[in-house]
């Protein structure tokens, strides 16, 4: 359950943040920015869904998670599909992204 907490907040928070790229680097007008302002808040109470008793561990496996939805976006949004070198990151980050946050810890 907690992955599909960090898929919702991977989405929210790249389109949040791609928003205020429109606007800056595409030109988009300032109007973007109103969706893009209530995505990011809708992340960050979506991150504290995650069960977890510890925010810094879950921010940390939730960065993996940050970084594969990062790859997805750029390929089905923008376009531009992964190289090698992107998909060893990716599979780097989720196994990163596993170690921290699936052993039980007592």
């Amino acid at each position: 359950m907690i992955y599909l907490w960090f898929i919702a907040a991977a989405i929210t928070e790249i389109a949040g943040c791609f928003v205020v790229w429109a606007w800056v680097r595409l030109d988009k007008s300032a109007l973007w920015l109103m969706p893009g302002l209530a995505s990011l808040a809708f992340f960050a109470w979506v991150l504290t869904r995650a069960e977890s008793d510890i925010a810094g561990r879950t921010y940390a496996a939730y960065g993996g998670i940050y970084i594969a939805a990062s790859m997805i976006w750029m390929w089905l949004v923008e376009g531009n599909r992964p190289d090698r070198w992107d998909l060893t990151g990716f599979a780097i980050c989720l196994i990163g992204s596993a170690t921290i946050l699936l052993p039980q810890r007592g």
